[in-house]
């Protein structure tokens, strides 16, 4: 009665003798049988068809998973959201960034910051990932405002975006390193690692490493030391 199916149905259904049913039902099922995130997803696996998007709600950071970013004093730690929208940075993470301010979005930042060439040395690759990952996350939440509104705005201000959002890639991110090039401290070379956040779907902590006992992590190293003296009230040079 709850899910708006007769019982000969729902029997049926129960039994394996009805393998195709709607999404509508589908959703009234999981509606009624009071199923979280996991449970719909797995529901819609069992009766073959995709998962539908769920409604995005308003993107914030856990508070345990905060706690966690400050607990990581020697890597740069951001957690994004469904966008590329800068939920929260460690304190490391926002010196790593100083002189590239990200105007909240990561992606609207590579495109429309005019530093953003020289902070990242190796730009147009940095770029090209960075519009795969958006159309891959844009295809898993389709009809996002959110991705509407980026999207349009860079299809308007930058033509390299276009180029790029028109060859239909879509690809998350990889562990691989990536060059910042450092106001203070010059050259880093970091690796990047990427964990989705299960209790936030959509949602990434992004952490950067140095490779033990190199150069970049001399650097970043160095540039801990600089962000615990501008905290002890010294302003940053440049």
């Amino acid at each position: 009665m709850l899910t708006g199916v007769s019982v000969d149905y729902y029997g049926r259904l129960e039994q394996g003798r009805e393998v195709d049913p709607s999404p509508r039902v589908l959703d009234s099922l999981g509606e009624v049988l009071r199923l979280d995130h996991d449970g719909r997803q797995h529901l819609y696996r069992l009766a073959g068809i995709s998962p539908r998007p769920e409604a995005a709600p308003v993107e914030e950071a856990d508070v345990s998973l905060l706690e966690l970013l400050h607990s990581w004093p020697d890597s740069p730690a951001l957690v994004l959201g469904r966008a590329y929208d800068v939920l929260a940075s460690n304190r490391l993470a926002e010196a790593l960034f100083l002189g590239f301010p990200f105007s909240g979005n990561l992606t609207r930042s590579l495109f429309l910051d005019p530093g953003a060439r020289t902070f990242y040395p190796d730009w147009h690759a940095v770029a090209e990932s960075t519009v795969a990952g958006v159309r891959l996350a844009d295809g898993l939440t389709p009809g996002s405002r959110r991705f509407r509104a980026i999207v349009d705005e860079l299809r308007v201000k930058s033509p390299e975006f276009v180029t790029m959002w028109e060859q239909n890639n879509a690809r998350g991110k990889r562990l691989q390193p990536k060059r910042f090039a450092h106001p203070e401290v010059g050259l880093l070379e970091l690796r990047v690692h990427v964990f989705g956040v299960k209790g936030a779907p959509g949602q990434e902590l992004v952490v950067h490493h140095a490779v033990p006992g190199s150069t970049s992590a001399q650097s970043l190293s160095l540039l801990g030391s600089l962000t615990a003296t501008w905290q002890s009230g010294q302003a940053p040079r440049g």
